[in-house]
């Protein structure tokens, strides 16, 4: 096994991860470790934009109060006061980066998204993401103190903590990691390390995260001994393309902001009135999510519609370049006609617990990202504040350890990464099989509406399946595979014990059972 002393170690290479680094690489040496490519994550995907107030006549105030109506009162307005105020310091960093944001002349164009009551959303037509990513690692490859790794699925933290209870003291020093190519196990030891890992959207058979998002560092964090927070609540995008060649393809809420219209495939009902008549399209996703999953399973369909096309056609073109180009060559024309949508898993609100300095329980270690869950998206997520909490706690993370470096201890002799005892698996089939009945049974029994039954049942599954995978995991090589099984059933047992143990519906949180909202926002806090 090879060994590596870095000062920080960053896992994941999007934006949160890379915003870290950027900051860090200004006095300290930074890896940066990716799983598959360095574009592999969700900041690539997203393609709404980034919120910040730069209109005068809009206010923090007005963000603010949007951020928390979205999320349904479990904000923590602290952490959405202190992410919206340092927004507009954020895309000058992003322009100065060379983002090129589209423009009204001298000023940043800004578009308008469900949940938001001004015009604020700053973007690149509607590949935003990809304009960001493209930006930020041009800058950190450009940069002498940052090494860029991709190919490297992370194992384990490497933690000195006593596994018996939690006590919170456990100091991480990095991570074991797998290199995808050779298949050697590698320990990446470091004074500080910044977990920006992504989300845990493959949990679910129709989401619009990558690949790679099975929950890596929510579960590498869990294992360690930091503790959770709201996992239950997972965001629904309500467009996802419906297509049986395309999976996963989105359709921005951008399209709905800009005049997109909801109506059933068979009766060209409106129906959007029926749910939320005064917002109607622009209410915040998980009612529209909801409203669209209830005609779907109340007629039958396979999916609804969206359509624009009553808007001009160079007007469509102009604001969804991306979009229209895509459904052109599957043959939908969507300045015609309508396009066919469903919901599908896109956001996990919930994650490892962090304070205002992005850290964790577990000294040595930060978080930022969809990884955790910093109290700024409560119940659920205002569009456009992601990539957005990205920057602030990647920034935050950097800051801080920064400030604390000289505090911070050398590592101690890591152990070697024990292969003894395991041989190659020869039953690779037990994998694919696995990972997608997770998938399936979280989608049936874990999705936009829930029981008690149904998640009970996902929970006795879960069981089943954690015997049979950690049997599996003592006796072979780890592969990626295998890693992100591990991982994506860890991350499924802690969405359905939290969804269980949250007796009321509340955002993203909605369960036949329990209908109602407590009069008081509780989040929901797991302890290892």
């Amino acid at each position: 096994m090879t060994h590596a002393t870095h000062d920080v170690l960053v896992i994941g290479s999007g934006a949160a991860g890379l915003t870290a680094a950027l900051e860090l690489a200004q006095e300290k040496k930074v890896l940066v470790l990716a799983k598959g490519s360095l574009t592999g994550g969700s900041t690539a995907w997203a393609q709404g934009g980034i919120a910040a107030v730069l209109d005068a006549g809009d206010t923090f105030e007005n963000h603010v109060r949007d951020t928390m109506v979205a999320g349904a009162g479990l904000n923590d307005r602290e952490t959405v006061e202190f992410v919206i105020e340092r927004a507009p310091q954020a895309i000058d960093r992003l322009c100065e980066l060379g983002v090129p944001f589209n423009r009204d002349e001298d000023a940043l164009h800004l578009t308008r998204e469900g949940g938001h009551s001004h015009r604020r959303i700053v973007h690149v037509n509607d590949a935003t993401g990809w304009a960001v990513q493209e930006a930020l690692l041009k800058a950190a490859k450009a940069n002498p103190n940052i090494t860029l790794l991709p190919g490297r699925t992370c194992i384990d933290l490497i933690t000195d903590r006593n596994r018996q209870e939690f006590s919170g003291a456990g100091h991480v020093w990095g991570a074991y990691a797998l290199d995808e190519a050779t298949g050697a196990v590698e320990a990446h030891i470091a004074r500080a390390t910044v977990m920006a890992a992504g989300g845990a959207g493959r949990c679910y058979l129709f989401s619009t995260a990558p690949r790679g998002a099975t929950g890596d560092g929510i579960a590498m964090a869990w294992r360690a001994g930091a503790r959770v927070s709201n996992m239950e609540m997972m965001q629904f995008h309500p467009t996802c393309l419906y297509n049986l060649e395309v999976k996963n393809f989105l359709i921005t809420e951008a399209v709905r902001g800009e005049g997109g219209r909801l109506f059933h495939p068979e009766t060209g009902h409106r129906f959007m009135a029926d749910y939320d008549p005064e917002r109607m399209e622009l209410a915040p996703r998980d009612v529209v999510a909801r409203a669209i999953d209830d005609q779907i399973k109340r007629y039958g369909l396979d999916y609804v519609h969206l359509d624009i096309s009553h808007e001009p056609p160079e007007f469509v073109k102009e604001h969804f370049p991306t979009i229209h180009e895509k459904l052109m060559g599957l043959g939908i024309d969507m300045t015609k006609g309508p396009i066919p949508v469903v919901p599908a898993q896109h956001y996990t609100c919930g994650g490892v617990l962090v304070d205002l300095f992005a850290r964790t329980d577990l000294p040595g270690l930060w978080a930022a990202g969809e990884c955790t869950e910093s109290g700024l998206h409560g119940a659920n997520r205002l569009a456009s504040n992601s990539l957005l909490e990205c920057f602030v706690f990647g920034d935050a993370a950097a800051h801080d350890i920064l400030t604390m470096w000289d505090e911070l201890p050398e590592p101690p002799a890591i152990r070697e990464w024990d292969e003894s005892r395991v041989t190659d698996s020869d039953e690779e089939v037990v994998i694919k099989q696995n990972w997608t009945e997770i998938r399936r049974f979280m989608w049936n029994y874990v999705g936009i509406v829930r029981t008690t039954k149904r998640l009970e049942r996902a929970a006795h599954r879960i069981k089943l399946l954690r015997d049979e995978v950690d049997d599996y995991y003592g006796h072979f090589r780890v592969t990626t595979d295998l890693i992100e099984l591990r991982n994506l059933l860890e991350a499924a047992n802690l969405i359905v014990r939290s969804a269980l143990s949250r007796h009321e519906s509340r955002g993203l949180h909605f369960t036949l059972d329990y209908p109602e909202t407590d009069p008081i926002a509780r989040d929901t806090v797991l302890v290892p």
